[in-house]
């Protein structure tokens, strides 16, 4: 299979539903081979049957992306299996938004919690990575942001702020990276199709979707299809940049 991203080795991680599993299919149908990682091993391996199922190489990772011996031993395991990383789409921290609460009411455990998997998850990836995409001159990092981080929603104050700090963090290190040809940018989705969003009362449903210009709420591939044009040439001048993916909720 030929494609826009054919020959480049990606890892995605929070690969084993929702963004994180349409992306790495996306990316895979656009000819990457792909290194899929989540801490449920049963839907990841579901993930890889489809990737092999377009014809493209697939190593499934089981890790819990908060443990930093893991972070390591699974990019070891893919420079052994792939030799490189040509794109990396840190998606870990869906888990962070379903334990906010409103401020008076939240916890400095949850704080360091939702930091934790929303930033320093994206972090610690990101530095296995920077090294050898500096030496080669090229590479794509995406990072997974949240409308929430401009727009401000009641009861995910932590979460905005942590998901804010991954702002932060994309447009330094796409700063630093720039001379390296080394692009880094973030996507920042509003309301998206997934489980979690399902498993929202109709009430609330409702209100998400009414305030969507655009009326409707977004499915994963809507994201996907960003995300592998970040990966692709045709993406090469753009870094530093957080793209809201959110029906016109929020314009900038």
């Amino acid at each position: 299979m030929e494609g826009r991203l054919a020959g480049r080795i990606a890892v995605v991680s929070g690969a084993g539903s929702g963004i994180g599993r349409a992306s790495a299919l996306r990316l895979a149908r656009e000819g990457a081979d792909l290194v899929v990682v989540d801490r449920e091993g049963d839907t990841l391996q579901e993930v890889a049957r489809a990737i092999e199922g377009l014809d493209r190489q697939v190593l499934p990772i089981t890790a819990d992306w908060t443990d930093a011996v893991a972070v390591r031993d699974a990019f070891a395991a893919t420079r052994r299996c792939f030799g490189r990383v040509d794109i990396l789409f840190n998606n870990v921290g869906q888990s962070a938004r379903e334990r906010t609460s409103e401020f008076h009411l939240s916890r400095e455990d949850t704080w360091r919690f939702v930091i934790e998997i929303s930033l320093l998850t994206t972090m610690r990836a990101t530095r296995e990575v920077v090294e050898e995409m500096r030496g080669r001159r090229s590479g794509r990092i995406i990072n997974m942001s949240t409308e929430s981080a401009f727009y401000g929603d009641v009861g995910f104050v932590d979460y905005a702020a942590a998901k804010m700090g991954v702002v932060g963090f994309t447009r330094s290190l796409a700063r630093e990276l720039a001379p390296f040809q080394v692009n880094v940018n973030a996507v920042c989705p509003g309301a998206i199709r997934t489980r979690a969003h399902d498993r929202l009362p109709k009430e609330v449903i409702d209100k998400v979707r009414n305030s969507v210009p655009m009326g409707y709420v977004a499915e994963p591939d809507d994201v996907a299809g960003v995300v592998a044009f970040l990966a692709s040439d045709d993406a090469r001048y753009i870094t530093g940049q957080s793209i809201l993916i959110d029906g016109g909720r929020w314009m900038i």
